[in-house]
């Protein structure tokens, strides 16, 4: 029996910016990939229930680029807020940045969003 995904609709929040991104893993890119430096993330871990998603610490171990639905980080403005979407990886921020950074062009409203809570998650019916 193959595993059942849902979709979720995640908005900016609060001086959040981007988005709205609908996440919908698949098999072979299921991955609810946390890259905030403290396990899984409580936001990831809702996200991860909500679709059926694998929650994934990003920095215990790697996977590929092809296998994360999402990543949801914790950046402030440099780095991993511009690595993900320059991979086209939908990225979901914690704080609430905007493009900025020496990957600043990468960040684009169909890839990224910010100042993200659980508030701004929503389940999508099919």
């Amino acid at each position: 029996m193959s595993k059942k995904y849902k979709k979720v609709k995640i908005t900016a929040g609060p001086r959040g910016w981007g988005g709205p991104l609908v996440i919908e893993p698949k098999p072979g890119k299921d991955l609810i990939y946390c890259v905030t430096g403290g396990g899984i993330h409580p936001l990831a871990q809702h996200i991860a229930d909500l679709t059926g998603g694998t929650p994934f610490d990003g920095f215990k171990s790697k996977a590929g680029f092809d296998e994360i639905a999402v990543a949801i980080i914790d950046c402030g403005g440099t780095a991993r807020v511009g690595v993900y979407p320059m991979k086209g990886v939908m990225t979901v921020d914690v704080y609430a940045t905007k493009p900025s950074g020496p990957l600043f062009r990468f960040i684009k409203e169909n890839v990224f969003v910010s100042g993200v809570t659980e508030a701004q998650v929503e389940l999508l019916e099919d």
